[in-house]
């Protein structure tokens, strides 16, 4: 009913910058947020940025500072801005989405198929 298709992934070294970018369509009756997990290896899958159709951003305390999500075409699509990356987060980001399907199927939860980042030293 809804997919989700992530760009941007890819290798840079450490201290540079990234762009990932994910747009949403289908079956879409109104997004509540969209955001980014990722999950380095040996750990669990974490938040890394999420930002509400209200405009509101949630972070990661690691990334604070450095990440910025922003979303555009009527919230459908959102952007992270990746600056000043580390090694330790190589791994694979996750676009996310909770979206209304319509008035009676809502806050449905849906992934991407995952982003390869990697962070050379």
């Amino acid at each position: 009913q809804v997919q989700l298709a992530e760009s941007g992934g890819g290798l840079v070294q450490a201290g540079g910058s990234l762009r990932l970018s994910c747009a949403a369509s289908g079956r879409i009756f109104s997004v509540n947020t969209m955001g980014w997990y990722r999950q380095v290896p040996g750990k669990q899958r974490e938040l890394v940025a999420t930002i509400s159709s209200g405009g509101t951003t949630t972070y990661g305390d690691s990334v604070k500072g450095r990440f910025t999500i922003s979303s555009a075409n009527a919230k459908t699509t959102v952007h992270l801005q990746m600056n000043s990356l580390k090694p330790e987060e190589t791994g694979l980001y996750y676009c996310n989405a909770n979206i209304d399907v319509s008035t009676i199927i809502r806050r449905k939860n849906y992934w991407g198929e995952g982003s390869l980042v990697t962070v050379s030293s």
